[in-house]
């Protein structure tokens, strides 16, 4: 394995239907809303054929670390309600797994995260940063599970929900966003 790739396999284990869980991740433009600790901007740019096969995004995201990412996605695989394969590429490259089973009254999720760090931070870094990048990622998905637990009680009508974990170095994104939105104009 090369210092720029990453081979991430996450595993959680939820009070949920496989179809609750797959209808919360694979609306892909719900994720900023319901998981913003980590997904700041989500656009689907093509919803793909009736099964998601082709669905496309583009994304911009973070983890704990004060940098962004910017990449997309294609949908290449889909088994609907016990999960989807997706296609990435941008500031990373690799292919994302999701696979859902359902144990009695609770799914068992697996992410099948490969890939390798393309931006130019992460892939000159890396080899010192491996560490430090996989920290990221594994904070990233604890919040993940955190906003996801949130969301099925959101979506099965609970009322006071709580907010969901929201994105750290808030005041630095939004001084990023706003050098960024300069240079695009």
């Amino acid at each position: 394995m090369s210092t720029n790739e990453y081979h991430f396999i996450t595993r959680w284990r939820v009070a949920a239907t496989c179809r609750e869980v797959y209808d919360i991740l694979s609306a892909a433009e719900n994720l900023p809303r319901w998981w913003p600790s980590v997904y700041l901007d989500v656009t689907v740019t093509d919803k793909g054929d009736e099964n998601s096969i082709g669905k496309k995004a583009s994304l911009y995201t973070k983890g704990w670390l004060p940098y962004t990412l910017r990449w997309n996605f294609e949908v290449y695989e889909c088994h609907k309600y016990t999960g989807f394969s997706i296609k990435a590429f941008g500031d990373f490259e690799g292919r994302g797994i999701w696979h859902f089973e359902q144990d009695g009254d609770y799914c068992n999720i697996i992410f099948d995260w490969k890939l390798e760090a393309e931006k130019p931070l992460l892939k000159r870094f890396s080899f010192l940063m491996k560490p430090i990048f996989s920290a990221n990622h594994r904070w990233a998905m604890a919040q993940g599970e955190k906003s996801l637990l949130l969301e099925l009680r959101r979506t099965r009508g609970e009322e006071n929900v709580p907010p969901p974990p929201p994105p750290t170095f808030a005041h630095n994104l939004k001084k990023q966003d706003a050098r960024f939105s300069r240079k695009r104009q």
